[in-house]
């Protein structure tokens, strides 16, 4: 229990003085389609999810289509990384909020940073758009909200 407390205020001290551009997660972006291969992918969301388990921030997909664009945020529960909150947005659905499992998570992120935005929008039968998909892990205050 004490070992808890000294850790959990470890990462406390650590947030309150590391900013958020030198953060470890500072670096974990990515556009969509990307030319990393699918073990580069692996470990990225890998770095993601421990991010998320450690820190106040959450993971944003952000797929675009010619008139549309869907946002998909996950965010850590408290229940140690094991759940996760996924908040969906859909220009023309609007919010879907659910938990899944850390396995669902790391699944749905390799396959969404795997995937080719062409080969998407090809399989919709819409056009692609100019703005690729993008990936990235910020501060959970800095999620976008519509």
């Amino acid at each position: 229990m004490a070992s808890e407390r000294r850790s959990t205020r470890r990462a406390a001290d650590h947030a309150a003085t590391t900013p958020d551009s030198q953060a470890p997660w500072a670096d974990l972006k990515m556009t969509v389609p990307t030319d990393r291969d699918h073990a580069s992918v692996v470990a990225l969301v890998e770095c993601a999810l421990v991010e998320l388990t450690h820190e106040t921030v959450g993971a944003a997909f952000v797929s675009r289509q010619v008139g549309r664009s869907t946002r998909t945020q996950y965010v850590a529960g408290d229940d140690v990384g094991e759940q996760f909150q996924k908040r969906r947005f859909d220009d023309r659905l609007g919010w879907h909020e659910t938990t899944i499992p850390r396995r669902t998570v790391r699944d749905e992120l390799i396959t969404q940073l795997t995937g080719s935005s062409s080969t998407s929008t090809e399989r919709s039968g819409e056009k692609a758009t100019s703005e690729p998909d993008t990936f990235v892990v910020k501060p959970v205050r800095e999620l976008r909200t519509p």
